[in-house]
């Protein structure tokens, strides 16, 4: 199952969706890898960019939600750390059992758990706090 950013998931926050965007590109890419067996070296590659990736978008987001005093930024830190937590799980599940059906199962649960339950009802709340500053 592929990945696909819809504009349903849209925050409001340009740069904020330029991030999300470009993080469902290659989350899509890491699962269509696994499917097709590709090289673990690229795999692993594209594991580590994704754990790069999701910490410089997470701390740029939680910078942003700093500069506009958002009240729940506390809730998002906990939300993101564990999320980070959960990615290096993957990425160990990876190097140990290699690129099996079941740890790509948990990726594509993991990614779609925390797009249902963070970017669409967390995230967008920025997006709506941001609204009411104006």
């Amino acid at each position: 199952m592929s990945i696909v950013w819809t504009p349903d998931l849209s925050v409001g926050v340009e740069h904020i969706d330029a991030q999300h965007k470009v993080w469902f590109e290659k989350a899509s890419e890491l699962f269509e890898a696994g499917k097709q067996r590709k090289a673990k070296e690229y795999i692993n590659t594209m594991i580590d960019f994704l754990d790069d990736y999701t910490k410089q978008h997470f701390s740029d987001e939680e910078a942003y939600m700093e500069e506009i005093n958002y009240p729940e930024i506390e809730a998002q830190k906990r939300a993101h750390a564990s999320f980070i937590q959960d990615l290096a799980k993957l990425k160990k599940d990876y190097n140990e059992f290699g690129g099996n059906i079941l740890v790509i199962i948990n990726a594509n649960k993991m990614v779609i758990d925390w797009l249902s339950n963070h970017i669409r009802v967390m995230d967008k709340k920025i997006g709506e706090y941001v609204k009411n500053l104006k």
